[in-house]
């Protein structure tokens, strides 16, 4: 198959949501709809299992919660769908973050009962930084929920993106009787099936159709009516392009527990949502169709024995074709490496791969030469951009414990905010480090493992700091004077990028207005 078609076919997209909302149910169910799966459930073994039982997993467990991204392949009606299911616990957005910037589409689940929460919000800013095609997906209309029109005024309100209902619901909670696909004219009715799929569609050119009174009742196919009425007057026609532009969210209701309203959402995903797209490094557009393989790391996940220092660097593929065993340029290294070790996820299988295409998600085994943002070419030098950075909203000093053990202690820092754990900030004066988290379970995280895997002992002092901003100026003199005056709340970031350690927000608002030729960025991408 040519490379045209490969990539025609291909269907990359990440599944987010707040914390609870039903997005790993409705992966499951995405799975069983592809036929990677035959009962719901099976795919919750997906999480990327480690070669030993370690510490580090035990935690996790404990927590019972997701830190990874799980990536997910299957073909659905002769399309090759590349899933990622995200953490949606908020202390591991940074990883979701990231995961954002090698999909081409979201689909973004809301719950009907709790509305737009706060992570969402969160996402949604991400995505429009790269105007990321999204559609909504209006979740547990098996229970009694928010009325619909309300849900879509508070996501155009909330996420500031206007939507077009794609279907629509007949009832909530225990009247729920179906929904109505408005782009294909379809009626679903509902029948609750944790674990089969169903079939039961009636086709309606016409909802004046008497047959519509028979099957859902008069009362329900009246309100119907006079809802796909004011849809259709209220609603601007769906437009593919504006939606490709991520200036419209489609909105689909259902309830993925039971397996409704989620092939309606899968049939026109297929149809309307973006194949691989180009991407951008500092240099130039790299088009998914040249011949010359090039691709990013956006993610590693560490094997936390630690006497095996193996990862698996998640890459994503943006043009050309990979070939196992071929030598590429790392952009970044002294050396050109080459895979043997390469892996696609099929559902809960790992799959050894030969050649993988642009879009395509494949696991590199790496024995610590990858980092996040690293790109690797078939020969150009050149760097991907769109790996972001954000403000962390918890900071903390390292206090070392052990100053035997203080080269231990950089390894072991250096490693774990390549894996992208945390941040880490080295103020200018003093050499001090601080470590910036979204979230206080990483602490834990980080203290247990540069313990277990570095022999390093190490404690965290709390510090008032409201945000990390990185700095930058058009006038270099200006900037540099700026560093000079604030030295003591300047810091570099791993990268050796300049940092303002802004104390306040009043403060921080106090040092904008007098120094305007500075510019403040709350993620390390500007």
């Amino acid at each position: 198959m040519s490379l045209n078609k490969e990539i025609a076919k291909r269907r990359t997209f990440a599944i987010i949501a707040h914390p609870d909302a039903g997005k790993t149910t409705l992966t499951e169910k995405l799975l069983l709809f592809g036929g990677a799966i035959q009962t719901a459930g099976a795919v919750k073994s997906n999480k990327i299992e480690t070669a030993t039982k370690s510490d580090w997993m035990e935690i996790e467990k404990q927590r019972g919660i997701s830190v990874a991204t799980s990536v997910m392949g299957f073909e659905y009606k002769d399309i090759k769908i590349n899933l990622l299911d995200t953490p949606g616990h908020q202390d591991f957005a940074e990883d979701t973050y990231r995961t954002l910037t090698a999909v081409d589409s979201v689909i973004m689940v809301i719950d009907c009962v709790k509305g737009v929460e706060i992570q969402t919000e969160k996402l949604m800013e991400v995505c429009r930084m790269r105007n990321t095609p999204v559609i909504c997906f209006i979740n547990k209309l098996d229970r009694e929920g928010r009325d619909p029109y309300e849900l879509l005024d508070e996501v155009e309100e909330k996420l500031n993106i206007q939507v077009r209902p794609l279907s629509w619901p007949i009832g909530m909670g225990k009247g729920f009787k179906g929904v109505y696909n408005l782009y294909d004219k379809k009626l679903n009715l509902f029948s609750p099936s944790q674990r089969k799929l169903s079939d039961d569609r009636a086709v309606f050119d016409d909802l004046s159709e008497s047959r519509l009174d028979e099957l859902i009742g008069q009362n329900n196919a009246n309100q119907l009516r006079e809802d796909v009425e004011l849809i259709e007057g209220v609603y601007p026609d769906f437009d593919t392009k504006e939606y490709l532009e991520g200036k419209v969210a489609p909105v689909f209701f259902g309830s993925a527990v039971n397996n409704f309203g989620v092939n309606e959402m899968l049939d026109t995903f297929i149809r309307i949502a973006p194949a691989p797209k180009s991407r951008n490094t500092e240099d130039r557009e790299v088009l998914p169709t040249e011949s010359k393989f090039s691709g990013f790391v956006f993610k590693i996940h560490a094997n936390m024995d630690p006497n095996h220092r193996n990862r698996i660097a998640f890459l994503r593929i943006c043009s050309g074709k990979f070939e196992r065993n071929k030598p590429y340029n790392h952009v970044r290294g002294p050396k050109p490496l080459r895979f043997s070790n390469v892996t696609q996820f099929m559902a809960q299988d790992r799959e050894m791969v030969d050649e993988a295409f642009p879009g395509d998600i494949i696991g590199l085994y790496d024995t610590g030469n990858l980092k996040i943002g690293d790109t690797l070419t078939d020969g150009e030098n050149m760097t991907f951009k769109g790996i972001p950075s954000f403000s962390p909203e918890i900071f903390k000093e390292v206090i070392n414990k052990d100053a035997m053990k203080t080269k231990q202690l950089e390894k072991g820092l250096k490693q774990l905010m390549e894996e992208g754990v945390a941040q880490l900030f080295t103020f200018d004066m003093g050499s001090r480090k601080v470590i910036g988290t979204v979230g206080q379970l990483q602490f834990e995280v980080i203290q247990f493992r540069l313990k277990q895997e570095y022999n390093a002992s190490v404690e965290f002092a709390p510090m008032q700091l409201y945000k990390a901003c990185w700095i930058s100026s058009s006038d270099k003199k200006k900037l540099d004077e700026f560093v000079q005056s604030k030295n003591r709340h300047i810091a570099r970031d791993k990268d050796g990028k300049l940092v303002f350690m802004a104390e306040s927000k009043s403060w921080l608002q106090m040092v904008q207005d007098n120094y305007p030729e500075i510019e403040f960025h709350f993620t390390s991408e500007f």
